[in-house]
């Protein structure tokens, strides 16, 4: 999602979204990036979920664990923001499982806990990746699966180039961007790392990479975006990279 750049120390990812909890929500539900790219793209490379453990790792106000539950599947979500979980819970309603847990720290489910682990567009977020998908590698069951949907590694050092910076593709960077939504302001904090890096780190966690995907938007979006897509001529913008990996 586009936003301001602006260099400062990274805030509270928790905090941020609580700030911006109602308008992102309201956001999600209809963009282009979420709506009819991201999450309907998830959704086909989850596959038949029915009766399936998922563990949707920051799952916001929970569109994609309302989909899932659609499905067919057992689902537990999981926030680092209160706030987003609160709208969950006024989404999905007073028996689903939602709990408060921060993605950098440990998670309280016992070993083998899930068939699969969904962490959606959550782990740009984050520094460091290797204690996170040690924890999920541990949640998941032998041959379990973890489905990632991160910001594709090509696009700001692309954006930034065009913009006439100099900026290395190579290397973990920290990017903070400023969103408005719903009247009210945040500061986010991303981290950059090229493919190389995620690959070793998903490698270096046990898990074995079974598919890289760069998928489609759904069609009906080219009519309803007609402004986004007048330079595009395809089925398929730069915007997200998802990742299918099974746990060794």
């Amino acid at each position: 999602m586009p936003g301001n750049h602006v260099e400062t120390a990274p805030p509270s990812q928790s905090n941020a979204y609580d700030r911006i909890a109602e308008g992102y929500a309201a956001e999600n539900e209809t963009s282009l990036v979420n709506a009819y790219y991201e999450r309907p793209a998830m959704l086909e490379l989850a596959g038949d979920v029915t009766g399936r453990r998922i563990l949707d790792a920051g799952c916001g106000s929970g569109p994609l664990f309302s989909a899932l539950r659609d499905r067919g599947a057992n689902v537990t979500g999981i926030d680092a923001s209160a706030g987003m979980l609160e709208l969950a819970r006024r989404r999905l309603g007073d028996d689903a499982d939602l709990r408060v847990a921060d993605l950098a720290g440990a998670l309280p489910f016992p070993d083998g806990a899930f068939d699969d682990v969904i962490a959606s567009l959550v782990l740009h977020y984050l520094e460091d990746w290797g204690p996170t998908l040690a924890e999920l590698r541990r949640v998941l069951k032998p041959g379990g699966r973890l489905l990632v949907s991160v910001d594709h590694p090509f696009v700001i050092p692309l954006m930034r180039h065009r913009a006439g910076e100099k900026l290395s593709y190579f290397g973990t960077r920290n990017r903070i961007e400023e969103w408005t939504m719903g009247g009210q302001t945040s500061q986010m904090s991303f981290w950059d790392r090229p493919l190389h890096a995620m690959t070793e780190a998903f490698t270096a966690a046990g898990f074995r990479i079974s598919v890289i995907s760069e998928p489609p938007f759904v069609p009906e979006a080219r009519e309803l975006f007609p402004e986004e897509f007048r330079e595009i001529t395809g089925t398929r913008f730069l915007g997200f990279l998802f990742f299918v990996l099974e746990a060794g």
